[in-house]
């Protein structure tokens, strides 16, 4: 690995004339510059980013900040794997890097952005599990530092959003539970106080009333959003003295414990209860097959990153057209459940 100074060692000239040459300054003599370029490749020129990060006030970094949480199933990681793929392909374009940013479970989520960005670990940020109200929004707006939500919030400090479409779900769900005669209609409440978890819950309550029917309170039902967490839900669906027939959830986890636990207190998924949740890898083998909502998580992922870049004035030019906010859309795959 060569760095600056051998490079310029080797050429026997000065570092300034090096540094100047390797990032295209017009006051170098072109076959110095074509001299610096040709030595930088034979031997494996390997940047310093941290010191040119300081002199350009840049680190080239995007940052994904996630909160992590010993309940959430491993699903979990597979979820954001594929949504780190997508941004990854449009950062490299641009010669930027995605780190993710891990929050733990035991730190108040405001107060460890505010130490990510006193440290300027990164040029710009994209945030994961919106909330109701959230404060990260302010503290970004006011640092100006260019970032994106998946998800929405009643924050609203202008920024571009990409939320996945917890209307759409909810209202195709309820219409197709009451077209198949379902009027005992129950919800899983997302995991939270994550803001899709009222965008969801208020759809679904609309969309019933237009049927004439309402959600009562003991039709929501709350566990960890895990594979244990459905399997104890599938209890709770059991003990109510007039179960729902039908089940609408938005965690993909938890259904595979549901199938489970439903199935051990006698009641047969797809016959007894209906059900419609969110597609994920493990879901093929559930039996009978699950009813589910799908996306492209990479292609998700890809539009963060173009809408994030779009919004900033350095790449604005390579992404004119962007929309600034966006509902994605999921596609609903038939199956045997609901």
């Amino acid at each position: 690995m060569t760095g600056i100074r051998q490079l310029a060692d080797h050429l026997n000239i000065s570092i300034g004339t090096v540094s100047r040459a390797l990032n295209g300054k017009p006051d170098v003599n072109p076959e110095t510059r074509r001299r610096v370029m040709e030595a930088a490749e034979k031997l494996g020129y390997v940047a310093n980013q941290a010191g040119r990060a300081l002199r350009k006030g840049k680190t080239g970094i995007v940052g994904f900040m996630m909160e992590t949480d010993p309940e959430v199933s491993r699903y979990g990681d597979l979820f954001f794997t594929s949504v780190f793929d997508g941004v990854q392909s449009v950062l490299t374009r641009h010669q930027l890097d995605l780190v993710t940013l891990l929050c733990p479970s035991s730190e108040d989520p405001d107060v460890y952005l505010d130490r990510m960005v006193a440290r300027g670990f990164a040029d710009a940020i994209i945030l994961s599990g919106t909330r109701r109200h959230d404060p990260r929004f302010t503290l970004l707006a006011k640092r100006k530092i260019p970032f994106i939500p998946l998800g929405r919030s009643l924050t609203d400090v202008g920024q571009p959003w990409i939320d996945l479409d917890f209307e759409g779900m909810a209202e195709i769900a309820v219409n197709r539970f009451v077209a198949n005669g379902h009027r005992r209609i129950g919800v899983i409440w997302p995991h939270g106080d994550h803001n899709l978890a009222y965008i969801f819950i208020d759809q679904v309550r609309e969309t019933l009333a237009r049927h004439q029917l309402t959600l009562p309170d003991h039709y929501i039902f709350k566990g960890p959003p895990n594979e244990d967490g459905g399997y104890r839900i599938a209890r709770d669906i059991k003990a109510c003295a007039e179960p729902p027939t039908a089940i609408i959830l938005v965690n993909e986890a938890i259904v595979m414990g549901l199938y489970r636990g439903l199935t051990e207190v006698g009641m047969k998924p797809g016959k007894d209860v209906a059900i419609i949740g969110r597609y994920s890898p493990q879901a093929k083998f559930l039996s009978p097959s699950l009813t589910s909502f799908d996306l492209s998580l990479r292609d998700l992922g890809a539009a963060l990153a173009e809408t994030l870049l779009g919004s900033m004035p350095a790449y604005r030019q390579s992404y004119p057209d962007i929309i600034k906010r966006r509902i994605w859309p999921m596609t609903l795959v038939e199956g045997e459940s609901g």
